[in-house]
């Protein structure tokens, strides 16, 4: 048998203390955690010798509140990550499952008597030390190299795929029924329906504080290689906007890392054709936190597109379009103006995550 760990202790404390629980009893109660009879009778002889029991006789009448100290203390050490062990916390599920204390209860020890907030976790790119360091480079330079009057002049791209289903949150996707039990709701109130491989349009887009591009449509199966990205996405695309939008004055050119972007091709391709452009070593790796298209713009218009459904894959380019002309240029600006922010963030950061300091 394993040795009894920190959090196995504290359970035991609670099931003698509370419920007064003897070794066998516990293990009935608790069998996945294969404690030892002998181990829990003499931790047992150690709780009672502290005098710390909490039994009461049965007529004391008023039920005590579970919210006790010991209960309070429990929850504490499961319900928070340690910092030096993160991602070991347990769920007020999980909570109740290990100890028996209900949800509700720990949600209000966390909420009344620790004092504890709910944040959301989130997903993020993976960084290597290698890729914090390539960031932390490349924002270092990107600080010295662009002024307030570059960013003003600097269009930001990007890429996404649009699917015709709506994507949901299924945390957020519930159905309340004046019925007792689940299997009374109607299977259709219950059940979404989700094709295996859901119909989708890749839309290629470009922003700045000068205006915006018209969305690009890739080519529906089309291989989005370093030729098509140069022939069909940027020449056809979006450059005959932003130079329309850009005057005379020049303007600088951003780009993510991504294949098709940073190949000799592409690279030849832009120096001919943009008057700058944020060449790819020069550009942070694995950084969508970096580009207010994908850190601002992609959402907004996502919002705006699955406001209503979409029947097929003409009538979500055409959503798009129409909702594209509803991003003003005031949401742009404002997602530019934090992208110096950004920067530095990063390089405090010591290239490392950005995206929880920005919610």
């Amino acid at each position: 048998m394993a040795p009894l760990t920190d959090e196995d202790r504290i359970l035991i404390r609670i099931l003698r203390n509370e419920k007064l629980f003897n070794a066998h009893q516990m293990m009935k109660e608790f069998p996945s955690r294969k404690w030892n009879k002998r181990t829990l009778n003499r931790l047992i002889k150690q709780i009672d010798a502290t005098g710390m029991s909490n039994s009461r006789k049965a007529d004391t009448g008023r039920k005590r509140s579970v919210r006790t100290l010991a209960n309070i203390e429990l929850v504490e050490e499961l319900i928070c990550s340690q910092n030096s062990n993160p991602g070991t916390s347990k769920s007020p599920r999980e909570i109740e499952r290990a100890t028996g204390i209900s949800r509700s209860t720990v949600r209000r020890i966390a909420k009344n008597d620790l004092n504890l907030k709910v944040y959301r976790r989130r997903v993020v790119q993976k960084l290597s030390d290698a890729d914090s360091a390539k960031r932390l480079a490349a924002c270092k330079r990107l600080k010295k190299r662009m002024t307030d009057e570059k960013i003003d002049r600097t269009w930001f791209t990007d890429e996404k795929i649009f699917t015709v289903q709506t994507p949901t949150n299924t945390q957020n996707d519930r159905v309340y029924a004046n019925v007792r039990f689940k299997r009374d709701v109607t299977p259709a109130r219950l059940l979404k329906g989700r094709k295996h491989f859901s119909l989708s349009v890749m839309v290629s887009l470009a922003v700045s504080k000068l205006g915006k591009t018209a969305p690009f449509f890739v080519t529906p199966k089309a291989k989005v290689n370093s030729v098509y990205y140069c022939d069909e996405v940027l020449a056809q695309g979006l450059l005959p906007d932003i130079r329309q939008l850009s005057g005379v004055d020049g303007y600088v050119f951003q780009q993510d890392g991504a294949p098709a972007h940073r190949s000799r091709h592409t690279v030849a391709y832009l120096k001919a054709n943009v008057p700058e452009f944020i060449e790819p070593e020069n550009w942070p790796p694995n950084s969508p936190d970096l580009n207010p298209v994908d850190y601002s713009i992609w959402g907004c218009l996502q919002q705006l597109v699955y406001r209503e459904p979409i029947r097929n894959v003409d009538h979500l380019k055409r959503v798009i379009i129409r909702c594209w002309a509803e991003i003003n240029q005031e949401l742009v600006d404002s997602a530019i103006d934090k992208w110096s922010g950004r920067v530095n963030a990063v390089i405090l950061a010591h290239g490392g995550h950005i995206e929880h300091l920005f919610d």
